[in-house]
């Protein structure tokens, strides 16, 4: 595959799903000792990446979970963050400002930290209670994480006995770093014609329900407005026809990602509605490419893993394509704010 290490791939999703012990081991050591909720703390696009998770819990389990940005609350606090608190905060590099400052509070407040981060030798990869690591790079992260968080809130159901096939789920999830691979390969052939659809325009709107909701965010704001400098204007599916679908007119490009889960009804009442009013409607499903060696349940699981295993490919020939390396910045770490 274009500009593709396979094995560096492969050995990082394996690491994070060999952390699934570890996950386990403190989320039900926690609720077992009295936790009364959970926090999913990040901060900018891998909090994006935490969402199916807490989507998932929200849904299957009666554990309070809250979702929440760190820079506000350590301005704000909440009357629910407290010492009975699980916090799970994802960082990447390990060195987030806001998230470094929310540890400090959270250290205050006495609640337990379970850092995910890509750098043991870091404010985050030292501060948390435990810090689990797993390095990866801005290329491979976001499987990495979605694979971490969905075995967070499998843990959770697992303790508190709202799921009665976990062990069979995390022995499947042994297989997902190769199904992701052979997902690359089979959008490998159609990447570049979707990457030709982002490069031929410099505004797109993004949409997408369910757990493809967090990973059309991400795609938009964090690859192609952070990473390509094009103009994006995400919104959720169901949201889409409360004012956004006003802004479709002919030439207008509209990104539709879909998925496996119950909302993908939301995505088709899209699909019913877009073609009329634009010829520039580009629908990329995960089912066009689902590793068929994964269960169904799985499959709709990792859907959002799934989506963003196939937009790498994408990316890896839109940096090409428009001369515009990934790693190119004008601000992020590039000048003080």
């Amino acid at each position: 595959m274009f500009n593709f290490d396979e094995a560096r791939f492969l050995k990082i999703q394996e690491g994070a799903v060999h952390l699934a012990p570890r996950i386990d081991q403190e989320i039900g050591a926690a609720i077992a000792a009295g936790a009364s909720n959970l926090f999913f703390l990040g901060t900018g696009g891998v909090a994006y990446l935490m969402e199916p998770a807490v989507q998932l819990l929200h849904r299957r389990s009666g554990f309070p979970v809250y979702k929440d940005y760190p820079a506000e609350l350590v301005l704000t606090g909440s009357a629910n963050l407290t010492a009975k608190s699980i916090v799970v905060m994802p960082s990447l590099s390990g060195t987030t400002k806001e998230s470094v400052a929310m540890l400090e509070k959270l250290k205050q407040i006495g609640a337990k930290v379970i850092t995910l981060v890509g750098h043991a030798d870091t404010p985050l990869g030292q501060g948390g209670t435990p810090a689990l690591v797993n390095f990866a790079e801005d290329d491979t992260s976001s499987e990495s994480f979605y694979i971490q968080s969905l075995l967070v809130a499998l843990s959770v159901l697992k303790a508190r006995g709202e799921i009665d096939n976990y062990d069979a789920l995390v022995a499947e999830l042994e297989t997902a770093p190769a199904a992701l691979v052979a997902a690359k390969k089979a959008f490998e052939p159609k990447a570049e014609e979707f990457a030709r659809v982002i490069a031929g325009s410099d505004y797109h709107m993004f949409t997408g329900a369910g757990n493809m909701w967090p990973e059309a965010l991400y795609y938009a704001t964090c690859i192609l407005e952070e990473m390509q400098w094009i103009r994006t204007r995400p919104v959720h599916a169901s949201d889409f026809f409360h004012g956004p679908l006003e802004l479709i007119e002919p030439g207008v490009s509209l990104i539709l990602f879909r998925g496996e889960d119950a909302c993908d009804p939301l995505a088709e009442r899209v699909v019913q509605f877009a073609p009329k009013y634009t010829e520039k409607l580009t629908v990329i499903s995960t089912a066009d490419y689902r590793p068929e060696s994964l269960s169904p349940e799985l499959r709709a699981l990792l859907s959002p893993a799934i989506m963003a295993t196939l937009m790498e490919r994408l990316s890896a020939h839109l940096e090409v394509m428009r001369d515009h390396p990934l790693v190119t910045r004008r601000y992020y770490k590039r000048v003080a704010y």
